[in-house]
C-alpha cells in the first residue's frame, strides 16, 4: 500500500518543480531585475499571491502553474523580492467567459480580425506583461492601444491653441488615464524605458495643461473686485 505521507510528498515536490518552472520562464520573458522595497509594497497592494489565490478559489496551485506552463494561463505578472508569484484576482476569470482555459486561446483570439494581431495579443497576454491594465480583457487591450495610437497622433501634430484640440486630447488622455494603473519602478527596468502611462498621460498633461475654464461674468454684468 503506497504510503500517504509519500504520495504527499510527491505531490509537494511536483509543485516546487513547477513554482521553479514558472520563476524560471517568468525571468526568461522579463529578464532578472530585482524588486525594490517600492515595487513590493505596489504589487502587493494591486496584486496576490497565486498560493492565496487558488486557495480561495478552490483551485489546485500545482495545476495552475502547470497551465501557466503550458500556455493555458498567463505568467504572473511579477515575483515579488521573497519569491511569491503575484497575480490579478481575475485570473481565472476570463477563461471561466471562454468555457475553460483549452478553449481560451480561440475564444481570445476571435476578438481580432485579422488573425496575426489577435496571435500577437495572445502571446502577449500569456506573458503575463498585461500588468499595464487594471482589468485585462480584449476589449480593454484593444481600448488601450486604440488610445495611445490617437494620443500619439495628436501630439505628433499639436495645436494647443485650439480648444477642440485641447478638449479632445485631454478626453483622450482621460480615459487612457482610467484604464492604467500606476506602474511599479520595477516595470520601467522589465520594458526597457517609459511606461505607457508616462508617455501618453503624464508627458502629455504636463507639455499641454488643461485649460483653466473661462472666467463667468459677475451677475448684472459688472465686474467682480
Amino acid at each position: 500500500m503506497r504510503s500517504v505521507t509519500g504520495s504527499a510528498g510527491s505531490a509537494a515536490r511536483g509543485t516546487e518543480a513547477y513554482a521553479a518552472e514558472v520563476a524560471r520562464r517568468f525571468r526568461e520573458v522579463n529578464g532578472d531585475h530585482p524588486m525594490t522595497a517600492a515595487d513590493d509594497a505596489y504589487v502587493s497592494a494591486q496584486f496576490t499571491p497565486l498560493d492565496r489565490l487558488c486557495a480561495a478559489r478552490g483551485r489546485d496551485l500545482a495545476e495552475t502553474r502547470r497551465r501557466m506552463l503550458d500556455g493555458l494561463l498567463p505568467l504572473p505578472g511579477y515575483l515579488r523580492s521573497d519569491g511569491a508569484e503575484m497575480v490579478p484576482q481575475d485570473l481565472f476569470d476570463l477563461a471561466a467567459r471562454a468555457g475553460g482555459p483549452e478553449r481560451l486561446r480561440d475564444w481570445f483570439t476571435a476578438h481580432w480580425t485579422d488573425p496575426a494581431r489577435g496571435a500577437e495579443e495572445w502571446e502577449a497576454y500569456l506573458s503575463g506583461q498585461y500588468v499595464c491594465l487594471h482589468r485585462v480583457t480584449p476589449a480593454t487591450i484593444r481600448r488601450k492601444a486604440e488610445l495611445t495610437a490617437a494620443i500619439t497622433g495628436a501630439v505628433r501634430s499639436p495645436r494647443p491653441e485650439s480648444p477642440l484640440w485641447s478638449a479632445a486630447v485631454h478626453a483622450l488622455v482621460d480615459e487612457l488615464d482610467a484604464l492604467l494603473p500606476a506602474f511599479a519602478p520595477y516595470d520601467r527596468l522589465r520594458f526597457g524605458g517609459p511606461t505607457s502611462r508616462d508617455v501618453c498621460v503624464d508627458a502629455v498633461r504636463a507639455r499641454f495643461p488643461r485649460p483653466e475654464p473661462a472666467a463667468r461674468p459677475a451677475p448684472g454684468g459688472g465686474s467682480l473686485r
